[in-house]
C-alpha cells in the first residue's frame, strides 16, 4: 500500500489544489479515470465555446445585410470546425498529461477508483491511502428513462461536441443551458432544430423575464415544443422518431437524423463507494460538505460539480482556493465566500446573471425594486441593432443589488462591473454615478442602474 499526504480524485479544478499542495511540501497523488483537465476542458465549456464561436461568426454573416454588407453565399466546413476544436482541446489535455510524465510529486494514477476503506482507495489494482483526500470527481450527462431510448446511439453533450458529420435535422430533448448552447451551435450552421421541453419556457431556471424573452427569440429560429414530455424513441434505419405529448393530450412525432439528450447532469459519486470511507451524499447524489468544503468524514474535502452548489468551472476554481487553504491549515480554515457568484449562457442571444431572480424574491417575500433597460435605447445598442437585449436590475429599497440579469450581445462581459460592485458592497447608485464611456455598450448597465 502506498501512502500519501493528500489524494486528489479528478484532474479538473482539483489539479490546482494538487499542484499547490505538492509545491508546499505535501506528498500528493492524483487519480484521473479519463483525459487530463476534467469536464470543462474535455467535454464542457472549452470545446463548446470553441465550436460556438463558429456559430457566432455564421450569425454575423447572416445578418451582415442589415449593415450594408452583402454576403451572397458561404459554405460550412463542419468537419474542419470540429477538428479545430478537438485539436486545441486534445493538445491542452495531452500537455497536462505529459507534464506528469516521470514526475513523482504529484504522482498520477490513471484509472477508475473506488474507496475500499477509511481514506483508502483502490485504483488499477493498487491500494493507496492518505490522511487528507479531495473529491473533485465531477458529473456526467443525466440519461432519462424514456421507452426505447437505450441502444439507439443517441448523443449526449459529450458526443455532440465531437460529432464530425453535421446533422440535417437534430431533435433535442431538454431546454436547459446545454441544450440551448448546442441548439445555437448546430442551428446557426444550418441544422434544422427541434426542441422538446417539458416546461413552458426554455431556460426556466433563469429570471422569468429573461427566460420569456429567450424563448421568444428561440421560437423565431427553431421549432420549440413546449410543455411536452417525451414518451418513446424509435430508430428506423438512420432516422430517430421521438413521440411526445402534453397535458392537453396532444401528441407529436418528430423525425431527425440525430437525437441529443440534454436533461441535466448527474454526479459521479455513485462510482466511488463513498460509504466505505464515511462520506455522505444528499438525495440527488451530491457530496455533503460544510462551509469549509469538508465532508462528513474529517479530513476528506470535496469541491466543484461533485458538491453541486454551483455547476460552473469558475465556481470550482474559486472553491479550489479555499480547499487548498483548509486542507493545508486545518486549524485556520476559512468558509467559502460565494458572494456575487455569476453565470453565463453562450447561446444566441447570450445570457448572464448574478444573485436573486425576480421569482425567487417573490417566493421568499423579499421587498425589491426593479428596472429594465433595453439595449436598443442606447447608441451602441442601436448601432448593432440589438432589439431584444436588455439589462434588468433587482435592488432593495436602499439600493443594494439583489440581482442583475442580462440578455443580449456580450452579456457575459457586461455583467462584470456588477460583480465587482456586489463584491465591494456597492449599490445601484454607485454604478449609476460611475462615468461610462459613450457610446460603449456598457451604457446600458449604467442606465438600467439609474432607472431603479
Amino acid at each position: 500500500m502506498k501512502t500519501f499526504d493528500l489524494i486528489v480524485i479528478g484532474s479538473g479544478s482539483g489539479l490546482d489544489v494538487a499542484n499547490a499542495a505538492a509545491q508546499n511540501g505535501l506528498k500528493v497523488a492524483i487519480v484521473e479515470k479519463s483525459r487530463m483537465g476534467g469536464t470543462c476542458l474535455n467535454r464542457g465549456c472549452i470545446p463548446s465555446k470553441l465550436l460556438i464561436h463558429s456559430a457566432d461568426v455564421a450569425e454575423t454573416i447572416k445578418t451582415a445585410g442589415i449593415f450594408g454588407i452583402n454576403v451572397p453565399s458561404y459554405t460550412v466546413d463542419f468537419e474542419k470546425i470540429v477538428r479545430r476544436s478537438n485539436s486545441i482541446v486534445d493538445s491542452e489535455s495531452d500537455g497536462i498529461m505529459n507534464a506528469f510524465s516521470g514526475v513523482d510529486n504529484p504522482r498520477l494514477f490513471h484509472g477508475e477508483c473506488r474507496f475500499v476503506g477509511s481514506k483508502t482507495i483502490q485504483v488499477n489494482g493498487e491500494v493507496i491511502k492518505a490522511e487528507k483526500i479531495l473529491i473533485a470527481s465531477g458529473t456526467r450527462p443525466k440519461i432519462p428513462k424514456i421507452k426505447g431510448l437505450d441502444g439507439t446511439g443517441f448523443l449526449t453533450s459529450d458526443e455532440a461536441l465531437r460529432l464530425t458529420k453535421q446533422p440535417k435535422v437534430l431533435t433535442i430533448i431538454g431546454g436547459g443551458y446545454i441544450g440551448a448552447e448546442l441548439a445555437h451551435f448546430y442551428g446557426a450552421l444550418g441544422t434544422k432544430i427541434n426542441v422538446i421541453q417539458r416546461r413552458n419556457t426554455v431556460l426556466p431556471a433563469e429570471d422569468e423575464e429573461i427566460s420569456t424573452k429567450f424563448t421568444e427569440v428561440f421560437k423565431r429560429k427553431y421549432k420549440l415544443y413546449l410543455g411536452y414530455e417525451p414518451e418513446s424513441v424509435n430508430k428506423n434505419g438512420q432516422t430517430y422518431v421521438v413521440r411526445a405529448s402534453n397535458s392537453a393530450g396532444e401528441n407529436i412525432e418528430l423525425e431527425s437524423d440525430q437525437l441529443l439528450v440534454s436533461v441535466g447532469r448527474t454526479p459521479n459519486s455513485d462510482t466511488l463507494d463513498l460509504g466505505a470511507t464515511g462520506v455522505e451524499i444528499d438525495d440527488r447524489g451530491y457530496v455533503k460538505v460544510d462551509e469549509y468544503l469538508e465532508t462528513t468524514a474529517k479530513g476528506i474535502f470535496a469541491l466543484g460539480d461533485a458538491v453541486g452548489r454551483y455547476l460552473f468551472k469558475h465556481s470550482a476554481n474559486h472553491e479550489a482556493q479555499y480547499a487548498f487553504n483548509n486542507i493545508m491549515y486545518d486549524n485556520k480554515m476559512i468558509p467559502v465566500d460565494y458572494t456575487g457568484m455569476p453565470h453565463a449562457i453562450f447561446s444566441s442571444p447570450q445570457i448572464a446573471g448574478v444573485g436573486y431572480t425576480e421569482q425567487a424574491l417573490k417566493r421568499e417575500k423579499i421587498p425589491y425594486e426593479k428596472s429594465v433597460y433595453h439595449y436598443i435605447k442606447t447608441a451602441m445598442g442601436e448601432a448593432i441593432e440589438d432589439k431584444d437585449g436588455f439589462v434588468k436590475f433587482l435592488a432593495s429599497n436602499d439600493g443594494k443589488i439583489l440581482g442583475c440579469h442580462i440578455i443580449g450581445s456580450h452579456a457575459s462581459v457586461l455583467i462584470h462591473e456588477v460583480l465587482v460592485a456586489i463584491r465591494l458592497g456597492a449599490g445601484v447608485s454607485d454604478i449609476a454615478r460611475t462615468v461610462h464611456i459613450h457610446p460603449a455598450l456598457s451604457e446600458v448597465v449604467s442606465r438600467a442602474a439609474s432607472s431603479v
